[in-house]
């Protein structure tokens, strides 16, 4: 009941916050122009993250006063969803430079590697320092069609908030709702983006709720992977084939396996269902894997199983996309 609660208060919140912010994309005319490399027709506001990032800057800070989360990590974690959403809300309104932008990310994840630092858990502090820019990064990327970054975030917000007990992942639950609050505004039809403001915090989010797990000395953290692993393979992969093929990997682009299906036709939301339908099966799959009380090496070696999975489906599905492409142009 109290997990329910948590999560109807972030949906609300966040359906009023993208709400507000659907008025004020209008106003302060922040739009989405179509053009080759976005995957939408018609002009489209922008911003709408900002009620997500407001509810969850909220729960979190109920949290703290409530006693489930300590000061400082809330400190800690709100000082970091600033940073990336801010720099997030001022490239919206105006474009800032992709390195100024990665600087942000990367203090972000400073800030909340401070967490685990000040209990000596270094190992635990590198990672939330490289963790925090890289998901970020990721999910901006992989934020080019209605809904998909929100279900994504949704799901591995779930697998976290099952993974551990009440009270300590109301926070999540309340950010879960939040992504919940959200998608009618995006899903199937999107009224309002994103944004950079949004799809940077939902990365942070999902980064600070993989640090949560593992700073409670729960070496299912990797776990958490699992229902990420459609970003991470795609986002991974063409990433790299940019870098090898010597483009300009840093500079936006509509290369993504996502993108490409939805221009071969296949609608957005059947895309972004069908990237959900790995993940749903990734969270049974975890929990199934997390009733077994398996040790680090077993849960590993779960999460590396279902890489190599998604990536065979990923290379399978670009091979085909590939070769429609081609005989298109034949």
């Amino acid at each position: 009941m109290q997990s329910l609660v948590w999560c109807t208060a972030g949906l609300l919140l966040s359906a009023a916050g993208t709400w507000a912010a659907l008025g004020y994309a209008r106003w302060r005319r922040l739009v989405d122009l179509p053009d080759e490399r976005r995957n939408h027709s018609i002009p489209t506001p922008r911003g709408g993250g900002i009620g997500i990032v407001i509810a969850s800057l909220a729960g979190v800070a109920v949290a703290a006063g409530l006693g489930f989360v300590a000061p400082f990590a809330a400190l800690a974690f709100a000082a970091g969803l600033l940073l990336v959403a801010g720099v997030g809300w001022i490239d919206d309104h105006r474009p800032l430079s992709a390195w100024l932008r990665l600087l942000a990310h990367v203090l972000a994840g400073g800030v909340l590697a401070l967490v685990p630092a000040v209990q000596g858990q270094w190992l635990l502090a590198a990672c939330a320092l490289m963790l925090v820019p890289a998901l970020v990064n990721i999910w901006n990327f992989m934020d080019g069609i209605n809904g998909i970054a929100t279900i994504q975030t949704a799901l591995c917000l779930l697998l976290v908030s099952l993974l551990l007990s009440a009270p300590a992942t109301l926070p999540v639950v309340l950010a879960l709702g939040a992504c919940l609050g959200f998608l009618p505004f995006n899903f199937p039809r999107a009224r309002i983006f994103l944004g950079d403001v949004g799809s940077g915090a939902l990365g942070f989010v999902v980064a600070a709720a993989v640090v949560l797990v593992a700073d409670r000395g729960d070496l299912r953290c990797v776990l958490v992977a699992m229902p990420a692993m459609p970003f991470l393979v795609d986002a991974g992969f063409t990433l790299a084939g940019r870098m090898i093929r010597g483009e300009r990997w840093w500079q936006a682009h509509s290369q993504h396996l996502y993108q490409r299906l939805v221009r071969r036709g296949h609608g957005h939301a059947a895309v972004a269902l069908g990237y959900a339908g790995f993940s749903i099966v990734a969270v049974i799959l975890a929990l199934f894997i997390a009733t077994l009380q398996v040790g680090w090496a077993l849960a590993l070696a779960a999460t590396v199983g279902w890489f190599l999975f998604v990536a065979a489906a990923w290379f399978f599905l670009k091979d085909r996309t590939d070769a429609e492409e081609s005989s298109g142009l034949e």
